[in-house]
């Protein structure tokens, strides 16, 4: 079953990221999260309010790249293991009490690799390594080990299963 790894949050925009084992999911983002509260490096032009990774792909970077961002360099709130984050695009799923919605795909930038104070970390997060970002459809606690859930595909993936149902 998919379930959440890691939870991870910064206070303010290049800060460390914050391991913990509980967080809040609150409207327009994660409790205390520098995007959350407007203190991001994009804010306010360019916000997720969550962000999410696979932890596979970490292992990938660590044995593709030897580049190990198991610590939060990665600057992603959520790592998740067993699903593929960009199969979340477009669908609600819940996490614990907390319903979400993904996006968008979450590239890297100069500035996660600046922050990582790594060469290649930017190169080493590209296409699906770099995650997915949604938004918080409803408020709830997300913990270590909660299950991720899909509630709705996105509507992409069920037009193709109708379609598939109807011979077309």
């Amino acid at each position: 079953m998919p379930r959440v790894e890691q939870l991870f949050i910064a206070h303010e925009d290049s800060a460390p990221m914050d391991s913990l084992e509980r967080i809040e999911a609150l409207d327009g983002g994660l409790e205390n999260d520098r995007y959350r509260t407007g203190e991001g490096y994009y804010s306010p032009f360019d916000v997720c309010e969550v962000t999410l990774i696979e932890a596979e792909a970490i292992e990938d970077i660590g044995e593709k790249f030897d580049i190990d961002l198991s610590d939060g360099r990665h600057r992603r709130n959520i790592v998740t293991r067993g699903v593929e984050v960009h199969d979340l695009l477009g669908a609600t799923f819940r996490i614990d009490d907390a319903i979400l919605r993904g996006t968008r795909p979450r590239p890297p930038c100069a500035h996660v690799e600046q922050v990582a104070g790594e060469k290649g970390v930017a190169r080493a997060l590209k296409n699906e390594r770099g995650g997915v970002c949604a938004k918080v459809v409803e408020e709830g606690a997300i913990e270590l080990g909660d299950e991720i859930e899909v509630l709705e595909p996105d509507a992409r993936t069920m037009g193709g299963k109708i379609a598939d149902r109807l011979g077309l």
